[in-house]
């Protein structure tokens, strides 16, 4: 079964905005099911579609499937049957030997970023680049899942 471990930081803004990085990623996302126990979450990249299924959250480890789909089948989705969704624009940024994917996200969830890494185990080490902030690794209103449903221009 294909698990994902995955820890959750919250971005420092200032620091983030001097750095050089890569061309962000426009990420739009919907939910077919969005409950912290599970979600299905169809995805449109510049280039293609993804259908991810998750299971619950386990420490920082939970089983994903995700599927890559025709572009515009997930955009057909995302019209006709998702509850909610966001955008964000996603940024891949190397660090240390590890890649750091951060999201800037957008119109309800304005002004909030969020960094991810994935990891072999949960007890891996690594090393945290200056701009990251705070870990909110389980806190479930940082699932882009809620984010959906109760955006951060809300709290």
């Amino acid at each position: 079964m294909p698990v994902e471990i995955e820890r959750k930081f919250l971005v420092d803004k200032t620091l983030w905005g001097k750095l050089e990085k890569p061309a962000g990623n426009l990420f739009r996302q919907g939910y077919l099911h969005a409950d912290p126990e599970k979600t299905i979450r169809v995805r449109v990249t510049d280039t293609t579609g993804f259908i991810t299924i998750k299971g619950a959250t386990s420490g920082t480890s939970r089983l994903e499937y995700e599927y890559e789909i025709p572009k515009k089948e997930a955009e057909e989705l995302l019209d006709n049957f998702a509850e909610n969704g966001l955008t964000k624009f996603r940024y891949f940024m190397p660090f240390q030997g590890k890649t750091w994917e951060v999201d800037e996200f957008l119109a309800e969830n304005e002004g909030l970023m969020i960094a991810e890494i994935e990891l072999h185990s949960e007890d891996e080490t690594f090393e945290k680049p200056a701009w990251i902030g705070a870990e909110v690794t389980g806190q479930k209103k940082y699932y882009n899942s809620q984010l959906s449903v109760n955006p951060y221009k809300n709290w």
